[in-house]
């Protein structure tokens, strides 16, 4: 550990190997763990917490099963998983994504609602991410596009999408280029990871 708090697994590369499935890939894919000092094993969904890493992908799949033995072995020692921990993990994922959406709003690089999104896609605003409700016409968010070299995600409900633009239910909603944006990207990717169904949002979806 080094000063602060920080560790050297935290600055040392961009690459992890996941615990479930033994390949090494970008952090970016990966959820945090740490092992707490009650020997309980916590998300680190910010990747922020002290402590020696345990990385598992950001799949439902890979989650359940780091559950049922792989956290103590790779903590080499007997840990408790906390019930529902792929549950928590999702949980923390939409709050991050809806609360970083949110900043993107209030920063003014984020519009929502159907004219307003197809008004920035057909003006030739610089977006950077699609985003449509999960649960919203497939008919309407079909009239929609992803530009080149956006990112569409369709991993949030109505109310998610409602709760980050300050509004009962929102379907269509796009994000400006920007550090913002970027991270809404990593995360949502994760978040989409731990719902997705066939592997794809949309039958639309165009994911550059």
């Amino acid at each position: 550990m080094t000063r602060g708090g920080s560790t050297k697994d935290r600055d040392d590369g961009a690459e992890r190997r996941c615990i479930v499935t033994g390949e090494t890939q970008p952090k970016a894919g990966l959820v945090r763990f740490v092992v707490g000092p009650d020997m309980q094993v916590v998300p680190d969904v910010l990747g922020k917490l002290p402590g020696r890493g345990i990385y598992v992908s950001a799949t439902r799949d890979a989650l359940d099963k780091a559950s049922k033995g792989q956290f103590s072995r790779s903590a080499k020692q007997a840990v408790t998983v906390p019930e529902g921990l792929t549950d928590e993990v999702e949980r923390q994922l939409t709050r991050r994504v809806v609360d970083l959406i949110a900043l993107a709003r209030k920063a003014g690089l984020a519009v929502c609602g159907f004219e307003k999104v197809k008004g920035w896609l057909a003006g030739g605003a610089r977006v950077r991410v699609l985003l449509q409700a999960s649960d919203g016409s497939e008919r309407g968010k079909a009239k929609l596009w992803t530009p080149e070299g956006a990112r569409y995600f369709g991993c949030l409900t109505q109310q998610e999408l409602g709760l980050a633009f300050g509004r009962q239910s929102v379907i269509h909603g796009a994000l400006a280029t920007g550090g913002l944006s970027d991270r809404v990207v990593e995360d949502a990717a994760k978040l989409r990871g731990l719902r997705e169904i066939d592997g794809r949002d949309t039958p639309a979806e165009k994911d550059k």
